[in-house]
């Protein structure tokens, strides 16, 4: 429904377009791959993502090694004892699951913070490219709803060309 909406408002809008009439698109990950300031805010967010995977990973083998001991140790603890123990080990589990979601929300911030002021200069571009070229709307090639385009209206090298030329 909300992308029928979406659809009928686009139809409107492009038909009521004056001079403006065309749409295009532009793919952003291909956009920040390939920009200098792109990589160098996919390279802070790697070393961050990195680290972080690196103590996750830790934390999860020494879960992993908790667990496999105290299996080993099922047959000499008594079940009070075992079931003290295993209780403690889902606690930590527990623990960690939540830091694992904790974790992807910082991370989900930290690119919304570290790309956020390369999207507000790829926007400022591609709004002078789009002027130019009357483009009437230019939408995300991953957005929803994006489903086929002609080659001619991917204005991701444009932008990009103009993008590193305006630093």
């Amino acid at each position: 429904m909300k992308l029928l909406i979406t659809a009928m408002a686009l139809v409107g809008f492009v038909g009521t377009a004056n001079a403006a009439s065309k749409v295009g698109y532009v793919d952003v990950k291909k956009f920040i791959e390939n920009t200098s300031v792109g990589k160098k805010a996919k390279d802070t967010l790697d070393v961050e993502y990195n680290k972080r995977k690196k103590e996750l990973e830790k934390k999860r083998g020494d879960l992993e090694k908790m667990a496999q001991d105290l299996e080993k140790k099922k047959t000499v603890l008594s079940e009070e004892v075992y079931g003290k123990k295993r209780g403690e080990l889902e606690e930590e589990g527990m623990k960690f699951q939540k830091n694992l979601a904790d974790n992807n929300l910082e991370m989900q911030k930290k690119q919304a913070e570290v790309l956020e002021p390369v999207m507000e200069k790829m926007r400022t571009v591609l709004e002078k490219i789009a002027k130019e070229k009357d483009y009437a709307i230019v939408l995300e090639k991953q957005g929803p709803g994006f489903l086929y385009a002609a080659k001619d209206a991917d204005l991701t090298e444009t932008v990009i060309q103009a993008f590193e030329k305006e630093k």
